[in-house]
């Protein structure tokens, strides 16, 4: 193997980590962000009444 090819190889191999590492943290940086989303979501949503038959039923017989 020459010695070119080696420090090519080399370098390659660098590169390919550094690559990984950002895309590691690109995607820990999205599903932050997606999880943050979903609890502001799930947080919006309004609370049931002390008794869940009222305002489910309606009165048909009048």
């Amino acid at each position: 193997m020459d010695i070119s090819q080696v420090t090519s190889l080399a370098t390659g191999l660098d590169n390919l980590n550094v690559s990984s590492k950002a895309d590691a943290l690109l995607l820990r940086k999205t599903l932050d962000n997606q999880q943050s989303t979903a609890a502001s979501l799930i947080d919006s949503i309004p609370q049931l009444p002390a008794n869940p038959a009222i305002g489910r039923n309606i009165n048909t017989t009048a």
